[in-house]
């Protein structure tokens, strides 16, 4: 944890007391070192201990950072097969700390910042991965009629949608010209799959470091950091794993480029694919070159926008940040090599 962006605690503190029952202070905050795009903090008080997500500071691109999203799907999904937090309150008066935020449960777990999980035996890592696959198969068979999230995107083709906004998200953060990122749009674009008809719940950045698992198990217990989350195509969610997965070793890249996944208990890319057609009761999925060119697409859209808050002063961990942005490049020509795979 960072005392960087030092939240208002006694600003906090005095909304809480009127709005959060049985809250009861004084109150402390811990910055989360994790999180670049909305600030995240542990609050503190003698009788329990909560989490506050919140808005970055300054000039915000349309759409992002949606907190009051996050807090909607996961205070919607209370009651289904999806481990979340439990959502206690939303503060959407932006006088009270410059910003929108919401408190939730602290969540006692381990979490692990990449793949690989050096702390763990093979059969545990297995167990952590096929844990993964079970909780993204539930996430997109949840009945988003039931769960009052029929409304919690638009209709239409979903990636037509998604490829227009983080182009233009994109381009309104572009801090140099990359060819590749511009032919990869270009390619996106011009072919697209027909619309199947499958419409889900979506993350929108599943990966392991946004999960919770139990102390003492696999078991997740909650799946954290819903900010992208919509209704749209689930094919997106699981080449977004298989994206995270080709990328370096490390804190930064968090992926598992050069790991001998068999020896180390982990699930090769075709293993994970085919437990979660197994799970979802797919026969297979076809022209998965176009769901992974689109996943590298959009994380490179995503770091690109972490960069220019970098270099506009308003990044929640600048360094990082900065250090995020560098990799915008790879994940334009990854993605130009994804496409080239498709049938």
């Amino acid at each position: 944890m960072t005392d960087a962006n030092t939240l208002d605690t006694e600003a906090v503190s005095q909304w809480l007391s009127t709005h959060l029952d049985d809250f009861s202070g004084p109150l402390t905050a811990e910055k989360f070192a994790q999180g670049q795009s909305n600030p995240t903090y542990l609050l503190k008080t003698p009788t329990r201990d909560y989490v506050l997500r919140r808005k970055p500071a300054g000039v915000l691109l349309k759409s992002a950072h949606a907190v009051e999203r996050e807090f909607r799907v996961q205070k919607a999904l209370a009651a289904s097969n999806v481990p979340v937090a439990h959502m206690h309150v939303l503060c959407e008066d932006t006088s009270v700390i410059g910003s929108a935020f919401y408190v939730m449960d602290a969540i006692k777990g381990r979490s692990f910042g990449e793949p690989t999980m050096p702390s763990l035996a093979p059969a545990e890592r297995h167990a952590v991965i096929d844990e993964m696959n079970r909780v993204l198969a539930a996430i997109h068979d949840v009945d988003i009629t039931a769960a009052g999230l029929a409304d919690y995107g638009p209709e239409g083709n979903y990636y037509a949608r998604q490829i227009s906004r983080w182009a233009q998200q994109y381009e309104a953060s572009q801090t140099t010209k990359i060819p590749d990122m511009t032919a990869l749009i270009d390619w996106l674009q011009n072919n697209m799959p027909e619309d199947d008809g499958q419409r889900t719940l979506v993350h929108g950045d599943y990966r392991i470091d946004n999960l919770l698992f139990a102390p003492d198990s696999a078991q997740i217990s909650a799946v954290l950091d819903w900010e992208l989350s919509t209704i749209g195509h689930p094919y997106a969610d699981l080449a977004a794993v298989i994206m995270q997965w080709s990328m370096p070793q490390g804190a930064e890249g968090r992926g598992l480029l050069g790991v001998d996944r068999a020896a180390h208990g982990l699930m090769s890319d075709e293993e994970f694919i085919a437990a979660y057609c197994a799970r979802r009761g797919l026969s297979g999925i076809d022209n998965f070159g176009f769901y992974l060119a689109f996943s590298y697409f959009r994380m490179g859209a995503i770091l690109q926008g972490v960069l220019k808050r970098a270099l506009d002063g308003n990044a929640s961990s600048p360094d990082q940040a900065k250090r995020l942005g560098a990799y915008v490049p790879a994940f334009a020509e990854a993605g130009l090599k994804a496409a080239r795979t498709v049938t």
